[in-house]
């Protein structure tokens, strides 16, 4: 089952309103240019998403109307740092109509290993639902260690990873021992797409595909294909613009980016500010320089 999950898959912003309503409009529109870009798949209520500054009502509202848009698979942001309130998300996702979840690790509470496992294997035995972890300690501060992962990957609804950490070495180590077990891994930052895909990495979760959909595709399909020195010309072209993504916290400057390019958009959920001024001009003069803008 885990197989049929690859390529790029864009981890979409949530287009907000003037009056920080959700823009559901704007949001269909969104989807329809990122499935014409060549996606395989979408990930609404995600980190990108704002997922932290939804209500419950507004999470399910984003993850609804992502499902009813869209014509590639529904991949389900249903984290939390409360178990029950993830089973819940989890559950809603499976009513809806997506084909998976992907569920954060736990953030603020700083579980033990012994928590992750329980709190992650509560979640797959309380839906039947694909599950994909997401380990991401650069905002969660737990880190989910290779031998949590290899356990949880033994889980028959649990197929998957997002890896974020950037540490190939980890990467490696998950990759060999959950070889055995039907488990992808799945790259969770833009610049490492090229080198987790290179290790065995089925694809990426994406940001920067929330505006270049298809060049992140053609990235991903030249190395599928066997065309690896045009996998590495796209990579070499994309990595300034992977790298402004994150001049800021994500999703501030894709955010940012797509509004300037004429997307859905709006504004960024306190506690998160706009892009500082000076920041902004130096995201503006990058998309200048790849001729999008």
């Amino acid at each position: 089952m885990s197989q049929k999950f690859g390529g790029v898959i864009p981890a979409l912003i949530t287009p907000f309103t003037a009056d920080n309503q959700i823009d559901a409009e704007g949001f269909r529109r969104n989807i329809e240019f990122v499935i014409k870009g060549g996606v395989r798949a979408v990930i609404p209520c995600g980190t990108t998403g704002e997922s932290a500054t939804m209500s419950s009502v507004e999470h399910m509202q984003v993850t609804d109307i992502a499902i009813d848009a869209s014509s590639v698979p529904v991949i389900a942001g249903t984290g939390s740092n409360n178990t029950a309130e993830a089973i819940s998300y989890t559950k809603h996702a499976k009513d809806s109509g997506a084909a998976a979840v992907l569920v954060i690790t736990p953030y603020y509470n700083k579980p033990t290993q012994a928590g992750l496992k329980a709190h992650f294997e509560k979640i797959a035995d309380s839906v039947d639902i694909p599950l994909f972890l997401y380990n991401v300690p650069s905002r969660t501060s737990v880190d989910m260690s290779v031998s949590t992962i290899a356990e949880l990957a033994k889980h028959p609804n649990i197929i998957g990873i997002k890896e974020a950490t950037g540490d190939m070495g980890k990467a490696t180590e998950i990759l060999c021992k959950t070889q055995d077990e039907d488990f992808v891994l799945m790259s969770g930052d833009d610049v490492a797409t090229l080198p987790l895909m290179s290790l065995g990495a089925t694809g990426v979760i994406s940001v920067l595909a929330n505006i270049l959909p298809d060049k992140m595709v053609q990235m991903v399909e030249a190395f599928n294909e066997g065309r690896l020195l045009e996998a590495q010309s796209i990579h070499y072209e994309l990595a300034p613009l992977m790298k402004s993504m994150f001049i800021e916290t994500n999703p501030g400057p894709i955010k940012a980016a797509a509004g300037l390019l004429g997307h859905a958009a709006g504004p960024l959920r306190l506690p998160l500010a706009p892009l500082q001024k000076s920041n902004l001009e130096l995201l503006t003069e990058e998309l200048k320089k790849y001729g999008v803008l």
